[in-house]
């Protein structure tokens, strides 16, 4: 079976997480990365989610799982140490159509949370489709150690310009062939950047037409 790769806007979502100690804490701040709304309900809780809870990054509902806690939730992460609880987490957010996560017991999840290196806004996504979360980690690392470290500004730097692009020119073939170009160009922020005047004076010479200016 092959899996569909996507990156997911989490942002207000309900996201509810059954478990929360060491296994729930890194699906519990990528979930948070992504500025999920998140409920965690566990009998305990790591001092980690406590003090997350204190500061009002998530809720904690200190009980053990019940059937209907997913009730309105767009996805779930079954994290306890107890595979029977897990699986019925699955099976309820089976029946509501709930995307779900079940620690370490791929057959009980629909998708997985890869191994990520980032660089502000640029994501780079490792799955091995559960076969071997270390594999994955070993290739983010070595991945990490390659990509330059202000890779993430000049991302930012090269999408402000490609706006800037997109506002002086129509929508064509030129237009596409100068944005790839100026993603292999180093992008700058100030207003004499050379990718910029080659973006201004490319500009100059594909004018927007009057009645779409």
């Amino acid at each position: 079976m092959s899996l569909f790769p996507i990156f997911l806007k989490l942002t207000g979502r309900r996201s509810v997480v059954i478990g929360a100690g060491h296994l729930a804490e890194s699906k519990i701040e990528s979930l948070r990365t992504a500025g999920a709304a998140i409920t965690v309900i566990a009998p305990a809780a790591s001092e980690r989610i406590r003090e997350q809870a204190d500061a009002g990054d998530l809720q904690y509902h200190p009980r053990a799982y019940r059937h209907g806690d997913l009730q309105s939730a767009f996805l779930v992460v079954a994290a306890t140490n107890d595979p029977a609880v897990n699986r019925a987490v699955f099976a309820e957010a089976t029946a509501a159509g709930v995307l779900c996560n079940a620690v370490d017991d791929p057959p009980f999840c629909d998708f997985y949370f890869p191994s990520v290196v980032r660089r502000g806004e640029l994501q780079i996504a490792i799955s091995t489709a559960g076969n071997s979360p270390a594999l994955a980690q070993q290739l983010r690392k070595e991945l990490n150690e390659q990509l330059p470290l202000d890779l993430g500004e000049w991302l930012a730097d090269l999408g402000q310009l490609r706006r800037e692009v997109a506002a002086a020119e129509p929508l064509n073939e030129s237009r596409r062939l100068l944005l790839h170009e100026l993603a292999h160009r180093q992008v700058c922020g100030y207003d004499k950047c050379p990718s910029r005047l080659l973006a201004r004076e490319h500009a100059l010479t594909n004018p927007i037409p009057a009645e779409k200016a």
